[in-house]
């Protein structure tokens, strides 16, 4: 027999995913819904289970298989139809997936997880404990929200690691990490912030929007203000210059001549 999930249009106005799950009175109505509706509640509109290959024919426990795409979701999870889930990606219980998402290959979506609409997860990309707002890019091998690193094999056979992100850091719009960053747990940064390879955010340390932090270094203590930065403790760029002059000035005063 078909089974049909409610549309999620009784919440309210038409809003952004990242907008309706920052409001704790839609979570408590949705997890409502969910318990309710244990079984059917894996899509926002109006949809016929039928459309889904059936759950004893890829071991039970649960999990069916979705059509657009041929990868794995658990019953309970929510996802709009339109999501496209490629073969061998896998989305956890209680997952929530919206409109025009993309999952890659090998892509796990852990349980509890939100991704917000139009948003692309890249190949091999693992996701736990987090909430990905709209329209974002999580690229190839990416790990949110669990211990450890992802990696990457660059050009010479060599693995180089990816950014590490902490627990409860929050990243605003536009931000670019590069290579081997470490960002330590509770930290804030806001939008269009810049870290160079292997720069580091101590925990609990707010970074002010435009803000961008020289290669390999450091910042222990809030940057409030918009502008460049370097050294360990990082300081305003200008100043960092000058240490390393002075720096060198000394050195080169202390080694013996000719």
């Amino acid at each position: 027999m078909a089974v049909y999930a409610r549309r999620l249009s009784f919440f309210g106005p038409s809003k952004p995913i990242s907008y309706l799950f920052s409001s704790r009175a839609f979570i408590e109505k949705f997890r409502a819904l969910s318990l309710s509706r244990s079984s059917s509640c894996h899509l926002f509109s109006v949809y016929s289970c039928n459309e889904f290959e059936n759950d004893a024919e890829n071991g039970g426990h649960g999990f069916t298989k979705w059509r657009n795409g041929g990868g794995i979701f658990h019953n309970s999870a929510c996802i709009d139809p339109t999501v496209l889930i490629e073969i061998g990606a896998i989305v956890q219980s209680k997952a929530i997936v919206g409109a025009n998402v993309s999952v890659g290959s090998g892509a796990v979506i852990g349980p509890d997880v939100t991704i917000g609409q139009s948003t692309k997860i890249g190949y091999n990309v693992s996701l736990s404990n987090c909430t990905i707002g709209d329209s974002c890019v999580i690229h190839n091998g990416v790990c949110i929200g669990q211990d450890g690193f992802g990696f990457y094999v660059d050009e010479h056979g060599n693995m180089v690691k990816k950014p590490q992100i902490g627990h409860n850091v929050v990243i605003g719009s536009g931000c670019m990490l590069c290579g081997q960053v470490g960002i330590a747990g509770s930290a804030t940064i806001g939008d269009y912030v810049t870290l160079g390879g292997r720069a580091a955010i101590r925990d609990h340390v707010f970074i002010a929007s435009k803000v961008r932090l020289a290669a390999n270094s450091c910042a222990t203590k809030d940057i409030q203000e918009a502008g460049d930065y370097g050294g360990f403790p990082a300081v305003p760029i200008n100043e960092w210059r000058r240490q390393v002059v002075a720096k060198f000035r000394t050195t080169k005063k202390e080694l013996p001549q000719g």
